[in-house]
């Protein structure tokens, strides 16, 4: 993978950058990396992030600790906290266990209704639209809540590997829940190359993505990674049955739908498995955290919300919600958001 082309000042500094040898860089100067566009601020962060990934082809790995870079992710980081603060209220939180309060939490929640679009409407060219755009998350599946795991203990570190290990194919590579998104990738006629369309996905997207190793990356963010982590697979397992049938009635067949029918069964057990032994393991050992278990799951609900409702808002109005190749803005339906 190949650094994304920029989209403001801030990608256009860090691409130069980091197409240097490692290096203590002087102060970025009047730029402030917290005041950039969303769009500008949103790949900057994903590409500090990806460094503890997979990296670019054409980035030096020395850079991954770079205290300079360290220090323009933490302004980044800081913006995208208070974004969040300011956009998620932080749940209420009361004496019953934490599993039942994130079921209240989950049920509450009635996002735009991406996924019966997709059942019933959408286009094959639409759906190789969400399937580019969830590409960004879905070729790395799992990897961001790995983080959780050296962080945790006993229950819910039990869990925790009992998730991720049907996540990686229990055993089988071809069995990785990466693996099976490329194959819908690769039925839908798209390049299933890692980081291939990081190009073309908009903010709301990058955001999705983000959320999930700002969470990770910090060991005082661990409660929220938990609770993202029980939220993501408590709202799996019906939507991804919908998205399957959706590409039946398209005409995809059965290792195209793959990816999607596996987490119909898989999530409907995780989902008992995140909310009780997970979070509910971590809450006990750990009680002061019940609140950020709460918070990490109302964000994923937020970002995923908001992804649902830009993409919708792009096809409602004959437009595709992706970047063109060069960085240009197709549909920019999150700004409205």
């Amino acid at each position: 993978m190949l650094l994304p082309a920029a989209r403001g000042p801030l990608t256009g500094w860090l691409s130069t950058v980091l197409g240097e040898p490692p290096a203590r860089l002087a102060p970025t100067g009047s730029l402030r990396p917290a005041e950039a566009e969303d769009e500008d601020r949103q790949l900057a962060l994903w590409v500090l992030y990806e460094l503890h990934y997979r990296g670019f082809d054409d980035v030096d790995p020395g850079w991954e600790w770079n205290p300079s870079l360290l220090t323009v992710r933490a302004e980044l980081e800081e913006r995208f906290a208070q974004d969040l603060t300011e956009q998620v209220p932080p749940p209420a939180l009361d004496d019953r266990p934490i599993a039942a309060q994130l079921v209240d939490l989950v049920r509450a929640d009635e996002g735009p209704p991406l996924s019966r679009y997709l059942q019933t409407h959408a286009t094959r060219e639409q759906y190789e639209q969400f399937v580019t755009l969830r590409s960004v998350y879905h070729l790395k599946e799992a990897d961001p809540h790995s983080w959780a795991i050296p962080r945790l203990s006993g229950r819910a570190k039990s869990a925790l590997m009992e998730i991720q290990a049907d996540e990686y194919g229990a055993g089988s590579p071809a069995h990785m829940h990466s693996e099976l998104f490329r194959a819908t990738m690769r039925g839908l006629g798209l390049d299933d190359t890692y980081g291939a369309y990081v190009g073309q996905a908009p903010a709301f997207t990058l955001a999705v993505s983000n959320l999930i190793s700002f969470f990770g990356l910090h060991r005082e963010r661990r409660g929220a990674l938990v609770g993202h982590l029980a939220a993501f697979e408590m709202t799996s397992s019906l939507p991804n049955r919908r998205y399957s049938r959706g590409l039946a009635r398209l005409g995809a067949d059965t290792g195209t739908r793959r990816f999607y029918d596996e987490h119909v069964t898989a999530d409907a057990l995780h989902e008992q498995l995140a909310a009780h032994d997970l979070c509910g393991g971590l809450v006990e050992a750990e009680p002061q955290l019940a609140p950020d278990v709460l918070f990490g799951a109302a964000c994923a609900l937020y970002v995923d919300n908001r992804f649902a409702g830009a993409v919708l808002s792009a096809w409602e109005e004959g437009r595709s919600p992706l970047l063109a190749t060069d960085g240009d803005v197709l549909a920019l339906a999150a700004d409205a958001g």
